[in-house]
């Protein structure tokens, strides 16, 4: 059975004010083509399907056209679930039709599909929250799924169904997961989990969550997950969330972030893309092979000294957008700024680095360096007001303003 693994579109994205529309179809039909070339059976999407909860018209009838297109007409199961940036009932809100197309949608980590069979030999045999099993068309095993899309640790542990809210969430799903493994997840067919969560390998440090992503990490959130927390039975563990490909663990599997498909801040400069393609088979460890994505603009932090520095950069190096900072003695003037936006039309910031002579701001040594992230920048100006760095209760407040979602203002 070959499987395709992808995440993170994050259709309807822009970068500041920059659209990314164009860039998403061409890696998408870039994908498309690499599903069948591969002569793919299952694709799985695991997550920030959009980039947010009401997306542009134009990323919804991008999103439907690209699956139904991988899909071939229900000869191959797409599997999609919610991440943190998804509305779940947005996302399975067409299932019943996106179905007989052979598209499965799942929103919530309690979603129970409903049982289907198409002509074309695809079917879901059994199903129930959290699980469901697939007989496809042109592979004689049968793929059996636990998956978990996206919910904040209060709707997470109430889809579990305990009445313990103190009870650690990683404890509560190993509990859910092994119940469901034991029971559906034998040596006799191909055992995946999908997740949109924060999986870590227990005592090693955890990667980072990138920039201009909405924590899952947070006051009201959900707690990191182990990856040994996983069943044992699964081959390969899914995940979406990360936006670099990165394997957290080999053990009890391969546990894969495989990253979004285009580089989406410039955290994320010069990062290449992938999807993963895996190949397997009852009992056996998975084949993996990262094919590496071209299609989209390389995103380039680059550091001048000087207006004309800047400018013959941007002239040999136009296929990207970039993110600019000047060194100069004086402000940038408006000729100043006019002259790189024709050298450049992808110029996303442009960020000054004044060498003040004579200034307080020099003698203090109080330059802002705008290419930091919001925490770091938010605790370094709380230190220069208030003459002490914030603690952690501020910062976990800051946090959870940063990552608050208008899903449900009661959760």
């Amino acid at each position: 059975m070959k499987i395709l693994h992808t995440s993170d579109w994050h259709l309807g994205k822009k970068l500041d004010n920059f659209s990314r529309h164009s860039e998403q179809i061409e890696v998408l039909n870039e994908i498309a083509g690499i599903v069948e070339h591969e002569k793919v059976d299952v694709v799985i999407v695991s997550g920030d399907l959009f980039d947010a909860f009401n997306p542009p018209v134009e990323s919804v009838e991008l999103f439907y056209k690209t699956l139904k297109k991988m899909a071939g007409n229900g000869e191959r199961a797409v599997i999609c679930i919610a991440g943190n940036h998804d509305s779940p009932d947005r996302i399975e809100a067409p299932e019943p039709l996106a179905r007989e197309c052979g598209i499965i949608f799942a929103g919530n980590p309690n979603t129970k599909l409903s049982c289907f069979k198409l002509d074309t030999g695809l079917e879901i045999i059994q199903s129930e929250p959290g699980f469901f099993e697939l007989k496809l068309p042109h592979s004689a095993d049968r793929l059996r799924l636990l998956i978990t899309p996206y919910a904040n640790e209060y709707r997470l542990k109430a889809f579990l169904g305990t009445e313990n809210q103190e009870e650690e969430l990683r404890n509560l799903l190993t509990k859910k997961w092994n119940i469901l493994a034991e029971t559906y997840c034998d040596t006799k067919g191909i055992n995946i989990l999908i997740s949109h969560l924060f999986f870590v390998k227990k005592g090693a440090e955890p990667p980072k969550e990138p920039d201009d992503e909405k924590p899952i990490l947070h006051v009201g959130g959900a707690q990191a997950i182990y990856s040994e927390n996983i069943p044992r039975q699964m081959q390969y563990a899914a995940l979406g969330h990360l936006h670099r490909m990165q394997t957290i663990d080999s053990v009890p599997c391969p546990v894969v972030y495989c990253g979004s498909p285009l580089s989406y801040s410039f955290s994320e400069a010069n990062q290449k893309k992938f999807v993963m393609l895996l190949e397997l088979r009852p009992g056996l460890e998975a084949t993996i092979q990262a094919i590496e994505l071209v299609s989209g603009k390389k995103l380039m932090r680059h550091r001048a000294e000087g207006v004309q520095n800047a400018i013959s950069w941007l002239a040999n190096n136009q296929n990207c957008l970039v993110e600019l900072t000047i060194s100069t003695d004086n402000y940038l003037n408006a000729t100043d700024r006019k002259l790189l936006s024709q050298v450049h039309e992808g110029i996303i910031q442009i960020i000054p680095e004044v060498k003040f002579s004579n200034t307080n701001l020099q003698e203090n040594g109080k330059e802002i360096n705008l290419s930091k992230g919001m925490e770091e920048l938010f605790a370094e100006y709380f230190n220069y007001s208030k003459g002490l760095p914030p603690d952690e209760q501020l910062m976990n407040l800051f946090r959870e303003v940063l990552s608050v979602e208008t899903e449900d203002p009661k959760l």
